[in-house]
Formats: C-alpha cells, sequence, structure tokens
C-alpha cells in the first residue's frame, strides 16, 4: 500500500493520505479532506509503501496537487486570520473573560474558525462563540490548549540562543521529569532547567537514554567501593568520562582519587544519588 505523509503546521503532526497514484515531492502542497473540511497541507514524507496492517483505517485520497488558485486561496486565508484574531481580542475584552487568545485558523472552504486561546480553569464562552458567529457568519470552535502547544504556536527563542525547538521540528511533547535533570547533573534551580512555556525543557529528554545507559555501571554517592589504594566512599561521578572520585582513607585521615570505574569495585551500595528528595518535589511544585 502507498501512502503520502502531509503536515498541516510547522512542526505538527504528520498525517498519512493515500495519493492515488500519483507522486509526490517532499515540499509539495496538495488538497485533502480532513475532519474539519477541506485543508491544504505540505508533503513531509514522500511516496512510500507500507504493509496493509499498518493503518489503523482506510486513508483519504489526495484531492489533487494545490493549483495557484489554491495558494492564492490559502494566503488569503491568512489575511483573515490575522483580522479574525484582532475582533476576537476585542470581543473577548468586551466580555470580560479570563482567557489569552493566542492564534486562529480558518479551514480552506472557510466553513470553521478556530481560535486557540489558554486559561487557568474553565471558561463559559458561549456568549462569545455566539457573537463570534454573528460577525464571521461560519462555524465557530473555541480550542483551549496548555502552555506547552502555547509555545510552540507562538515560537520564541530559548536560553540556548536558537528558536524553540517544539516549533521547529518536535511533532509531539514528550514526558519530561526531575529524574532526568539529576541524572544530566544539571541545576535543579527551575529557572536554569524550564523553558519558555515554565515548564521542563524537552532538551532534556534528548540525552537522557544516554545517561541510563552510562549509570547503569556507576556507583551512587556514598557508596563505600575498593579502589587500587584502599577502601573508601564515592563523593561525585562523572557519568559522560566514566571516573568516579573517592575518598580514601581511615581513622579521619583521608586523601580524594579519581578512579576509572573499571577500576573499583563496590563494597555496600547507599542509592543516596537515586533517591527523591523533598526538594525535589518542592522543585516539581515551583514549575507545576
Amino acid at each position: 500500500m502507498e501512502i503520502i505523509g502531509v503536515r498541516f503546521r510547522t512542526a505538527g503532526k504528520i498525517y498519512s493520505f493515500d495519493p492515488d497514484g500519483v507522486k509526490f515531492r517532499e515540499g509539495d502542497r496538495v488538497l485533502v479532506e480532513t475532519a474539519r473540511g477541506l485543508e491544504i497541507g505540505e508533503v513531509a514524507r514522500e511516496n512510500c509503501e507500507i504493509g496493509s496492517g499498518q493503518t489503523a483505517a482506510p486513508l483519504k485520497k489526495i484531492i489533487r496537487p494545490a493549483t495557484e488558485d489554491d495558494s492564492a486561496h490559502w494566503e488569503e486565508n491568512a489575511r483573515r486570520e490575522g483580522e479574525a484574531l484582532e475582533v476576537c481580542s476585542k470581543k473577548i475584552l468586551a466580555h470580560g473573560l479570563p482567557m489569552k487568545l493566542i492564534d486562529v485558523e480558518i479551514t480552506f472552504d472557510r466553513n470553521k474558525i478556530i481560535f486557540y486561546f489558554t486559561a487557568d480553569g474553565r471558561v463559559d464562552f458561549r456568549e462569545l462563540v455566539k457573537d463570534l458567529a454573528s460577525v464571521f457568519r461560519t462555524r465557530i470552535e473555541l480550542r483551549q490548549v496548555g502552555v506547552r502547544d502555547e509555545a510552540k504556536i507562538l515560537n520564541g527563542i530559548g536560553i540556548c540562543g536558537r528558536t524553540l525547538c517544539c516549533a521547529t521540528f518536535l511533532e509531539q511533547f514528550a514526558p519530561v521529569s526531575i529524574k532526568m535533570a539529576k541524572d544530566q547533573g544539571l541545576s535543579l534551580n527551575p529557572t536554569k532547567i524550564s523553558g519558555s512555556c515554565g515548564r521542563l525543557m524537552c532538551c532534556l529528554k534528548y540525552e537522557q537514554d544516554v545517561y541510563e545507559t552510562l549509570t547503569k555501571n556507576l556507583p551512587d554517592v556514598g557508596d563505600v567501593v575498593m579502589t587500587p589504594d584502599g577502601r573508601g566512599e564515592v563523593v561525585s561521578v562523572y557519568t559522560l568520562r566514566q571516573l568516579v572520585r573517592v575518598a580514601v582513607g581511615e581513622d579521619g585521615e583521608t586523601e580524594v582519587g579519581v578512579y576509572a570505574v573499571s577500576e573499583i569495585k563496590p563494597i555496600h551500595r547507599t542509592g543516596r544519588r537515586r533517591e527523591q528528595s523533598e526538594d525535589d518535589e518542592e522543585i516539581k511544585k515551583l514549575l507545576d
């Protein structure tokens, strides 16, 4: 079975469609039918063959490659979206609703206008919908999104100095935890490990698999180990270099040395480094 992948937003999810025998290149615009109506999307994955059992349901066929008229219509919709955003913002202020308007999307066939917003809780926007419907004379949908989705839609610059990953290439958000920051030896200061959205940075996930693999061979801070220079207690570990700092000595006389993991043998494990502390819980509350 032949399919192509189509994306409707930058760094958005890729949806599979039946190319109906037409060959497409990455970047081509196509007109397709979705649950929201007719839409123009961009080919993100060229024609490829898959097994018949790899799709959950029969795929919809591509209606046709986008024409110049289709592209002009799409660009006109983009202009109208700017106007709709301004109108809705004024209506929200007029109704005194506790919500922040983020973005607006008009379907290709103009049968629906979707407004994206954030809010601290549930918002009764029924009167707002009626007001907007009387202005635009079409179906209105208000969709509440989270702070991560807000960052993905609005884009911005991260603390690394580059545009946000979520708005550039991340198709979906992966779970991120404070444990990842601990495993990677990062500061647990919320201002240093949280992104523009106020949640833990997505990039903590990128190297986590490597750190989990490397830490399997490392002792925990506080573990008692045997080194070439005698018995000692682990002071710190260097995960990427696979080195361990050990305080070796007895009767109050100790000397700190650095050893490769292969040079030490565990005697007593405490598991201190991997315990969830009360400080971690406080950090989690701040980030949430």
